[in-house]
């Protein structure tokens, strides 16, 4: 054999034991996340929906329903950690780029990554999702066998359909917005121009939405935090406290049982019931503060404190630094690239510190996101409850927690939490390019947060005083009215 022909052989070869190690690599994450997103769908779901024996019909279509659910769940979890994966895979080869042990973390392993999520993310929104959902409500057609394949057949009958009716709402939506020849003769590619821009639409969803439940998140964050941890005493007996309330309870037991045994006490029974319980839950949170230890109390809620501000503060003057950006340069606004040039240059300025300090913010503002998302009024109904949850509401929060993951990448990259650039087709979304869309949802977010942030913190520092001084027992004052004959 020539050198020539040996040489190439050898990089055939070696570009074959690549692609297989990315793989299995690949296959690796995928099934861990698998393996830990099932375990968090059993935590949550309805144990009668799947306690039928194995022949049952039913039992056998919501285990086939689960699947596609822990598939969703593992393909959410995976994009919220693939921006914070690529950030410490750039400070891991920079640290250490010779390194034998870490020549399989490359740029063609990332790029790889990215891929696979949004393919993944495609298919659980567009035909995964859908199909679970019709599966389970399916009964098959009027008058065919009964059986699983009945219901596969009419869930692919009316999945066709609802694949047809969005496809035509894009369809005329395009050619609304592009009249021109190059638009027209777009509208007839399937893989290049109608998924990317149904994507595209479902992103743009996913960011706004991130963008109004991430500042209600944090000032529900501040509210969860102060309920769950002791609180420092401000200038007050907490025993005087305790003291009072266990008198309190003791005499409104009383009085429930007097009114229980005598018939000539006329008691609301319902009334003093539902006071008692009021009592019994502040006594509770009283002998809780009582228990706690110094450092507990007094170290543990100032630091959880001042984390959370200090974080929402950082987010917010890192958004306001790249709206100066945006008006200054081009080069600021969110772009995707095609290749990933890894260990060649860190995405910070501060270097690694800056780069740990990314990824905590990229977490923190997706935990705040889910925390407002299941928060709001709207979504509250489908905060799942352990052993409880019907498999609709799964696909419902499998949904919803997929749009708000696969926006994550987007959402960071847009307000400036990172300069990782969108690698494969994150960054082919339409609204990419727009200044006025950028430039507004950077303001917006700045804007938002600061509301909320100045907001809980004034009125939790006023009640805190307030409590202090003992100002909340004064009663308010109470106009007086003037009398109908009194003259002014």
């Amino acid at each position: 054999m020539a050198p020539v022909e040996h040489d190439a052989l050898a990089v055939r070869e070696q570009l074959f034991h690549e692609r297989v190690r990315e793989c299995i690599i690949c296959a690796l994450l995928f099934a861990s996340l698998y393996i830990l997103c099932h375990f968090i769908i059993t935590h949550f779901k309805k144990q009668t929906d799947f306690a039928a024996v194995h022949d049952d019909e039913d039992a056998a279509v919501n285990r086939i329903a689960l699947g596609m659910c822990t598939f969703t769940l593992a393909v959410a979890l995976g994009a919220v950690l693939l921006l914070p994966f690529s950030i410490i895979s750039n400070e891991v080869l920079l640290s250490f780029p010779h390194n034998y042990y870490i020549q399989w973390l490359n740029g063609s392993l990332i790029h790889g990554l990215w891929n696979l999520v949004f393919l993944f993310s495609n298919m659980s929104l567009v035909f995964l999702m859908p199909f679970a959902y019709f599966f389970t409500e399916s009964e098959g057609f009027a008058g065919s066998k009964k059986g699983i394949m009945a219901r596969v057949y009419e869930t692919s009958v009316v999945l066709l359909l609802l694949t047809l009716l969005v496809l035509g709402m894009v369809w005329v939506a395009s050619a609304i917005v592009g009249n021109n020849a190059a638009s027209r003769q777009s509208l007839y590619d399937l893989w290049e121009y109608y998924l990317p821009y149904l994507y595209s639409c479902i992103s743009l969803f996913g960011v706004l939405l991130l963008l109004l439940c991430t500042p209600f998140g944090l000032s529900t964050m501040f509210t969860v935090t102060g309920k769950l941890l002791v609180k420092p005493r401000l200038l007050e007996d907490l025993d005087e406290q305790l003291s009072c309330t266990r008198f309190e309870e003791a005499a409104v037991s009383r009085r429930i049982a007097s009114g229980k045994t005598s018939c000539w006490l006329n008691l609301n029974v319902g009334l003093l019931r539902e006071q008692l319980l009021a009592i019994q839950s502040k006594r509770r949170k009283l002998e809780r503060r009582h228990r706690a230890s110094p450092w507990q109390r007094n170290l543990g809620y100032p630091l959880a404190m001042l984390g959370l501000l200090a974080l929402t503060g950082i987010s917010v003057l890192i958004v306001c630094f790249h709206v100066l950006e945006l008006l200054l340069d081009d080069a600021a606004m969110p772009r995707g690239i095609q290749d990933a040039p890894l260990g060649q240059v860190s995405f910070s300025i501060f270097g690694t510190f800056g780069a740990a300090l990314q990824v905590v913010l990229i977490f923190y503002l997706m935990l705040s996101s889910v925390v407002g998302f299941y928060s709001s009024p709207l979504f509250t109904r489908l905060l799942p409850e352990r052993q409880d949850t019907p498999l609709t509401k799964i696909i419902g929060n499998c949904v919803s927690l997929l749009v708000l993951s696969s926006a994550l990448p987007v959402f960071s990259r847009t307000l400036g939490i990172t300069r990782f650039d969108l690698l494969g087709d994150f960054g082919r979304f339409n609204w990419l390019g727009n200044f006025y869309i950028v430039f507004l949802y950077n303001m917006g977010f700045a804007a938002l947060t600061t509301l909320c942030l100045v907001k809980k913190v004034t009125w939790a520092v006023q009640e805190e005083l307030l409590h202090a001084f003992g100002l909340h027992k004064l009663p308010l004052p109470v106009p007086r009215s003037r009398p109908l004959g009194e003259r002014c």
